[in-house]
C-alpha cells in the first residue's frame, strides 16, 4: 500500500501538510480554490465562536447520554456522528471563517466543561475492539511496542484514529510501504499529550510521538484547522468523532490517514500556484540546496512570500531582481526570509541549542530570529488569544497562512516580501510598506551583496 489522498485546498489555506516525497507519485491533489467573494459573505467572529462552542456542547451532551448505555464508547461515538450527520463538522463548515481577518481579536474558545462517563478501557482496547477501527488495530498489532504504549499509563495520550474507510482511500495497486515507514505513520497519529476537543479547538499544532532528527529537538507536529471543511487535522483529514475517553487518554476519529510531511523545498515546489515566483528565485540564487541540506542545519523557519506578495513589489523591482545583474540582490533578499536551526510554529518554538522546546504562551510572545543574511534578524511578535493567533514580522508584514509543517521545519506564508532595514544616523529604519524604488532596494541590500556568490 502506498498512502494516497485527495487534499482539498480551501481558498488561500493551502494544504501544506503533504505526504513525504516517497509517496508524491501517488498523491492526487484536488484544488477547491474559492472566489474572494465567498469570504466576503462569511459570518462575524462572535457568531462563529458561538456556533463552534454551541456545536461542541450539543454534541458532547448527547454523546454522554449515548455512551452511558453503550458497551463500546468508540463505536457509539462514530455511530452517533453518522446518525446525526456529523453535527460538529457541519456546523463549523456552515460557519467557516478566516481567522486572519480578525487580527485584533481577543476571542477565546474554552473547553466545553462536560464531565464524561468513567472510562474502563485503555486506548488500545478501545481501538482493537471497535468495529470501525479494525484496520488501524491490525496495523498497530504489527508493533508490540505500540501496543504497550497505547496500553500504558505513563501519560495521557491523544490518538487521531483513522476509521476503516480512511484506509479504503489507498489504491488497491499501490505498493506496500516498508514496515519502518508504516510505524512512522502510526506514531504520527499519536500525541504524548492530552488534547480533548476543547483543547484542540484552541490549538494550532499538536506534538506527536514521531521524532525526527531534521526538525530540531522537539517532536514532529500536526496542525489543526477550522475551515470550510469543518474541524480538520493537517487541513485534509476531517475529525468525525470527538472525546472518546480511555483510562489513559482520548481518541478523536478522523476520516483520512495522516502522513508525515516532506521537506520545505518539496512543499514550495509542489504548490506553484502560491510559490512559483519564490521557487524561481530560490533556484536562480542557488538557495534551494542550502535550505535542503539538513546536515548543515537542524530545523528552520522559512517566511515564504506568495506570488501575490511579489506582485506587490511592482514590475520594475521584480524585473531588476530577476535580471542577471539583480540576482545577487535577489539572493540577499531571499536569504532574509530563511531562519536556520530555529523552528517557529504559531504556538510552539524549537531551537537547536535549547534543552527543551517551548510552548508559546497566551498573550504576546516576542523573538528575534537570525536569518541567513549576515547578521540580520527578523523581529517577530506572536499575539495569541485562544485560537486566534496573529504573527507580525518587523511590526509590519503579517503571516497570512500559518504552520506549513515540514519534515525539516515550518513554512509561514507572509503578506509581503520582507525588506531589510536601512541605517539612518546609526539607527535602523524598518520598511513599513512605503513606496519602494529599485534604487531604495539596492541601497538596503548593497551592504550584503559584495561577497555574494551565485
Amino acid at each position: 500500500m502506498k498512502f494516497t489522498y485527495v487534499l482539498p485546498l480551501v481558498g488561500l489555506t493551502t494544504a501544506f501538510v503533504l505526504p513525504e516525497q516517497q509517496v508524491f507519485n501517488e498523491l492526487a491533489v484536488e484544488s477547491h480554490r474559492s472566489a474572494h467573494s465567498a469570504f466576503d459573505q462569511l459570518p462575524s467572529k462572535d457568531h462563529v465562536v458561538h456556533q463552534v462552542e454551541h456545536s461542541f456542547e450539543k454534541l458532547a451532551g448527547k454523546f454522554d447520554k449515548a455512551v452511558k448505555c453503550s458497551k463500546h464508547a468508540l463505536d457509539s461515538a462514530i455511530d452517533y456522528a453518522a446518525d446525526t450527520g456529523n453535527d460538529v463538522t457541519e456546523r463549523v463548515q456552515k460557519t467557516g471563517f478566516d481567522a486572519a481577518s480578525w487580527i485584533d481579536s481577543t476571542a477565546h474558545l474554552g473547553s466545553n466543561g462536560h464531565h464524561h462517563h468513567e472510562p474502563n478501557q485503555t486506548l488500545y482496547q478501545l481501538i482493537s475492539t471497535s468495529k470501525y477501527t479494525t484496520k488501524l488495530a491490525a496495523a498497530i498489532n504489527e508493533y508490540p511496542d505500540l501496543v504497550v504504549l497505547l496500553n500504558g499509563t505513563i501519560a495521557n495520550y491523544t490518538v487521531f484514529a483513522p476509521v476503516d474507510s480512511a484506509f479504503d482511500k489507498i489504491p488497491d495497486k499501490a505498493p506496500k510501504p516498508s514496515k519502518e515507514f508504516l510505524k512512522k505513520v502510526l506514531l504520527y497519529h499519536v500525541s504524548p499529550e492530552f488534547y480533548p476537543a476543547g483543547k484542540v479547538l484552541v490549538t494550532h499544532t499538536v506534538p506527536t510521538a514521531l521524532t525526527v532528527d531534521t526538525v530540531g529537538i522537539g517532536p514532529q507536529r500536526v496542525s489543526t484547522n477550522i475551515g470550510l471543511k469543518g474541524l480538520t487535522v493537517n487541513f485534509y483529514s476531517r475529525i468525525i468523532a470527538i472525546d472518546i475517553f480511555g483510562t489513559n487518554g482520548v481518541i478523536h476519529g478522523i476520516d483520512s490517514l495522516l502522513v508525515p510531511p516532506p521537506n520545505v523545498v518539496d512543499i514550495i515546489q509542489f504548490l506553484p500556484g502560491e510559490f512559483s515566483t519564490l521557487e524561481l528565485g530560490l533556484t536562480k540564487t542557488g538557495l534551494i540546496p542550502v535550505i535542503n541540506d539538513t546536515s548543515a542545519h537542524i530545523g528552520g523557519t522559512v517566511f515564504a512570500p506568495s506570488n501575490f506578495a511579489f506582485q506587490k513589489l511592482g514590475p520594475k523591482i521584480n524585473g531588476f531582481l530577476f535580471s542577471s545583474y539583480g540576482q545577487k540582490y535577489l539572493k540577499a533578499l531571499l536569504s532574509y526570509h530563511v531562519v536556520a536551526n530555529q523552528t517557529l510554529y504559531s504556538d510552539a518554538y524549537y531551537a537547536v541549542d535549547s534543552v527543551e522546546n517551548t510552548d508559546i504562551p497566551k498573550g504576546v510572545f516576542h523573538i528575534d530570529l537570525p536569518t541567513l543574511l549576515a547578521d540580520k534578524s527578523l523581529s517577530v511578535n506572536v499575539a495569541r488569544y485562544g485560537r486566534i493567533i496573529v504573527i507580525r514580522i518587523n511590526a509590519f508584514s503579517q503571516v497570512t497562512i500559518e504552520d506549513g509543517i515540514a519534515a525539516d521545519g515550518v513554512i509561514q506564508v507572509v503578506s509581503d516580501v520582507l525588506i531589510p532595514p536601512k541605517r539612518i544616523d546609526r539607527m535602523e529604519q524598518h520598511y513599513r510598506g512605503e513606496e519602494l524604488t529599485v534604487e531604495d532596494l539596492q541601497e538596503r541590500l548593497e551592504p550584503f551583496v559584495e561577497n555574494v556568490e551565485l
